[in-house]
């Protein structure tokens, strides 16, 4: 199948995205993604980049002092807006923000889908105060989750399109490394998805509750190196402003 550009693929997609969000498998990621953002964005102005519909910047907004999302898709930004969600359409490497405008700038299952990672991740750095924090996530090959995708190929995203269709990288912690400019001191590394071998698995009562006590465990230890989405934690070099 032909490649989409990002725009169309995504604003196909959105009829789609949230039908199977709200629960189970998809429900526990955004759960883990949430609760390592809560105690970071308390009181501070926040960057969602790749915001999507706006189920997960609906969900820290009240938590923040000002809560901003930005993405591509027409169509994503549609049912953010319906959320009552400030947002905006532009794309991550143009990001239309004055330098040095957020306290927190975060970054979810998008990254992934940037051809011109490097300077997607320097536009994200370049809006980051001094001192703020950066949470981008990338797609890793050492995995459980690769493995699945392998196993069961590309999904579907509406009745005529897979996963396939869109352009998707896959970077493990050394190449993540490289893309990070100078100015920003990597953290350390969380992982989303580190056990969960397929998300059939959450239809299991007594599996799912295992599963996710276990990826909350393990989110922000050695093994996070495993998640399938590997969250880089990063800090702007500098003092923050008083």
């Amino acid at each position: 199948m032909a490649q989409k550009d990002n725009r169309s693929y995504y604003d196909e997609f959105a009829q789609w995205y949230e039908r199977e969000r709200h629960d189970g498998y998809h429900r526990v990621i955004d759960d883990l993604q949430v609760d390592l953002l809560r105690e970071h964005v308390r009181g501070c102005d926040v960057l969602e980049v790749g915001c999507g519909t706006g189920l997960l910047l609906h969900r820290i907004e009240s938590l923040t002092r000002r809560a901003k999302g930005i993405d591509l898709s027409p169509g994503m930004l549609e049912l953010a807006r319906k959320r009552g969600l400030d947002v905006v359409e532009g794309c991550a490497t143009e990001l239309p923000f004055e330098s040095a405008s957020f306290d927190v700038v975060y970054s979810f299952k998008v990254l992934a889908h940037v051809r011109d990672i490097e300077k997607a991740v320097a536009e994200c750095s370049r809006v980051v105060r001094p001192g703020g924090r950066l949470f981008l996530e990338f797609y890793n090959p050492y995995s459980l989750r690769y493995l699945a995708k392998r196993v069961a190929g590309p999904q579907k995203i509406s009745e005529s399109t897979r996963e396939s269709a869109v352009y998707t990288r896959w970077d493990g912690p050394e190449e993540i490394v490289e893309y990070f400019p100078k100015e920003v001191e990597l953290e350390g590394w969380s992982g989303v998805r580190i056990f969960t071998p397929a998300a059939a698995a959450f239809e299991v009562p007594m599996v799912s509750d295992a599963l996710r006590l276990m990826e909350f465990a393990g989110r922000d230890s050695a093994l996070g190196r495993f998640g399938g989405f590997l969250v880089a934690r990063g800090r702007k070099k500098g003092s923050a402003a008083s």
